[in-house]
């Protein structure tokens, strides 16, 4: 099986690459030790053999097995073995919190745990919810206080599993739960076809050859990070680096120098942060208008980053401020923006170098159509759609009418050039005391210009007028310590809100931006796994708050 004409699933495709670059370098994990470096010889060898122990458990075919684990070289190994094996894959967050664990391995009904790589917080943080009587595999970097068998002591005994079975395109593959950001996670049933659609349709946007190189960091729980490094990894043969910790996420940027990088809006804001934390704006102006010296500089800040060797940089799961966009772009990095959902395997809309438009999403993807309803709701076609919902058909049928279209409920117009913009989610709009109903996203949006912020929720339900809650960045927060610089950063944000006002209808007007001291992190609930905001519980969060923020008549409140 080496020929194109044969390869209908990424597993086909992984055999394929086993066959014909045997000692390549597929995956290069760091270790206490260093790196450790798996060819796709290796990689085969390891997935057989533990493919090879699941079959002898005797489990039914397509029985679901869980992936517990920060992304890690035995996190793909894994998935391979559980396709070899015959069943689907079940990945979990690794920052799950017991109870939504508990209610994924059984509503999921897993029948395994695969646990890999967590730190002691997020294990003893999750593992409540795991049951008893649940078998466990220990992953070669899980907890050491782990009671399980581990991996590296079952797959020397086991029996190599020769012939692995030849998947068919239609079955279920993965089945991958939300990350929770409308509501209880929802387990979306994902094929071997739709796998496999993703990276042949991306090719043709951003051609992949096995010399491309990407950097694993964003959970791999996730359909964008599955899609964009996992999948296209294994049909276009290319190396896969991942991240150690968050301390060392520079250098394991720098080692693995992408050739593509995928990140999101608060990771990019924090890159630009910290630059002009070491070179003040004024500075970089000054030394990029001489051309010689400005492009030296411009080389050496993509070299700081460890994105010099970047062809394609993509951004996605929300706006980036436009002031942000044009830096990255003039220091030679145009942003690629995409857009999808896990119900299509983020295969929906994507830009086109060349052809961005700042605030855009870009143009439907190959394969994929899309029109906009009566209600303004976002509608798509994608040979990546789900095929459904684990275990709930009403909403299935809800969310994929019977015409085919999935109803992602995200709002959205369409340009003269087929590029798509988001303007906010259904379901998001809140009725204010007056009738009125704000759409909070594109406000949301307007205010992230201002680069202090890295995440804002506008919210005001019932309210005579909408306010807006912001999370300044963690540099910003440092340099705001000082009485003086902390005033400098009110007036900016007031004379930030006198602005955005301007451009609102009345009845959407801000009455003032509380800026939080509490960071909304995952751990605290108020972000998602993917550093999306939760509304309901932001809101929640501060709800006893809004009356004596609102009583001091001030543009910026300091919460």
């Amino acid at each position: 099986m080496t020929t194109a004409d044969h390869k209908t699933t990424l597993l086909d495709w992984f055999h394929y690459w086993e066959l014909t670059r045997p000692q390549a370098v597929y995956l290069s994990q760091p270790t206490a030790d260093g790196v450790t470096d798996y060819t796709w010889a290796e990689v085969g060898d390891q997935a057989r053999r533990m493919a090879g122990h699941l079959k002898s458990l005797k489990f039914r075919p397509r029985s679901h097995i869980g992936l517990l684990s920060k992304n890690c070289a035995h996190w793909i190994i894994a998935d391979l073995a559980i396709w070899m094996a015959g069943h689907v894959s079940v990945p979990l967050y690794p920052t799950l919190n017991a109870a939504t664990a508990g209610h994924v391995l059984e509503h999921g009904e897993v029948r395994l745990l695969f646990v890999g790589k967590l730190e002691a917080p997020e294990w003893e943080a999750v593992r409540g919810g795991i049951p008893d009587d649940l078998p466990q595999i220990g992953l070669p970097l899980a907890p050491r206080t782990l009671q399980a068998p581990c991996w590296d002591q079952i797959t020397p005994r086991a029996r190599v599993l020769k012939t692995a079975p030849r998947r068919k395109p239609g079955e279920m593959a993965t089945l991958i739960y939300t990350s929770g950001s409308t509501g209880r996670p929802k387990g979306v049933m994902i094929s071997f076809a739709a796998m496999l659609a993703s990276p042949e349709g991306w090719g043709q946007v951003i051609p992949t050859t096995p010399e491309d190189r990407m950097l694993s960091y964003l959970p791999l729980a996730h359909a964008a990070e599955r899609a964009v490094v996992e999948a296209a990894s294994l049909r276009n043969g290319f190396r896969v680096y991942f991240a150690d910790t968050l301390a060392s996420f520079v250098d394991d940027l720098r080692r693995a120098r992408p050739t593509i990088f995928l990140s999101v809006p608060r990771l990019w804001t924090r890159f630009y942060q910290g630059i002009q934390q070491k070179l003040p704006a004024s500075r970089q102006r000054l030394l990029f208008r001489t051309p010689v010296v400005g492009g030296i500089v411009k080389r050496k800040l993509l070299h700081e980053l460890g994105l010099d060797y970047t062809r394609h940089a993509i951004t996605g799961a929300a706006p980036l401020p436009p002031g942000i966009v044009e830096w990255y772009r003039e220091i030679g990095l145009d942003l690629l923006e995409g857009y999808g959902m896990s119900e299509n395997f983020s295969y929906s809309h994507g830009s086109r170098p060349g052809q961005v438009r700042v605030g855009y999403v870009g143009q439907t993807v190959p394969g994929v159509q899309c029109r906009i309803a009566a209600d303004g709701e976002v509608l798509v076609k994608s040979p990546c759609n789900m095929l459904g919902y684990w275990r709930d058909e009403a909403l299935s049928a809800e969310a994929i009418d019977a015409e085919g279209w999935l109803h992602t409920g995200d709002r959205g117009e369409i340009d003269a050039q087929g590029r798509l913009r988001l303007t906010g989610r259904v379901k998001e709009l809140f009725k204010t005391a007056k009738g009125k109903y704000v759409a909070p996203a594109p406000i949301e949006n307007r205010l992230m210009r201002h680069p202090a912020l890295e995440a804002v929720c506008v919210t005001g339900v019932g309210r005579a007028q909408p306010f807006a809650l912001a999370m300044p960045g963690e540099a910003t927060c440092e340099r705001c310590a000082g009485e003086s610089q902390r005033m400098v950063l009110e007036r900016e944000l007031a004379a930030l809100l006198d602005e955005v006002n301007a451009e609102l209808e009345p009845h959407e007007c801000l009455e003032f931006i509380a800026v939080v001291s509490e960071p909304w992190t995952i751990e605290n609930g108020s972000l998602t796994p993917t550093l999306k905001i939760r509304r309901e519980v932001i809101e929640l969060r501060h709800e006893q708050d809004i009356e004596a923020w609102a009583s001091r008549r001030r543009k910026v409140i300091w919460a």
